[in-house]
């Protein structure tokens, strides 16, 4: 049985690198690609507001 695809809050808050839907929905949110939403995970971890936050600095500096 597939895994469930509707959202739950902590979906909205933890970002899963582990289902093809989660990372499509999250690249597609953050306007990015698979590959810098890996990266972002991997510097700040799996909150979402703090890869936003990651996310929007890339271009900064």
């Amino acid at each position: 049985m597939p895994d469930s695809t509707e959202k739950t809050a902590e979906d909205a808050r933890l970002i899963s690198l582990e289902q093809d839907h989660e990372i499509r929905d999250w690249t597609r949110s953050f306007g990015c690609t698979e590959a810098e939403l890996r990266a972002a995970v991997q510097a700040v971890g799996h909150s979402a507001a703090q890869v936003r936050r990651y996310l929007a600095h890339r271009g900064a500096a």
